[in-house]
């Protein structure tokens, strides 16, 4: 679960390394956000030749938190920081061209199909 000012780590080639939210968005008002979400970012810590700049805002898809995520099978996942990648805000697709990082199997079934083609590996 993810909150406003939570830093996420982005492991795309995009240009941001860090972002901080500050709007999590939503149906009704919601507070958090979970894997899957696109939130929206101001970017703290970036790459000196990336697509995306420091200070600049961005819209992000959480791939992965730190809080346990509990799946249909009965089983349960946790990952050791919270990262995400940045997407482009009207056709959702990615704005960098590789991805370092394994994504989460819920990516898939939420139909990010080009963020999953692009992963190393599904967990």
């Amino acid at each position: 679960m993810l909150i406003e000012r939570s830093v996420i780590d982005i492991i795309d080639n995009s240009g941001a390394v860090k972002v901080v939210l500050f709007s999590v968005g939503g149906k009704n008002g919601t507070r958090y956000a979970g894997v899957g979400d696109v939130v929206r970012g101001s970017v703290r810590k970036g790459t000196v030749n990336g697509k995306v700049k420091k200070r600049d805002i961005v819209s992000v898809l959480i791939t992965g938190t730190k809080n346990k995520i509990s799946r249909r099978d009965g089983s349960s996942i946790r990952l050791s920081k919270n990262c995400g990648v940045v997407v482009n805000k009207a056709t959702k697709e990615p704005v960098g061209t590789r991805i370092f990082a394994p994504v989460l199997r819920e990516i898939k079934d939420l139909g990010y199909s080009k963020i999953v083609s692009l992963a190393p590996e599904v967990i």
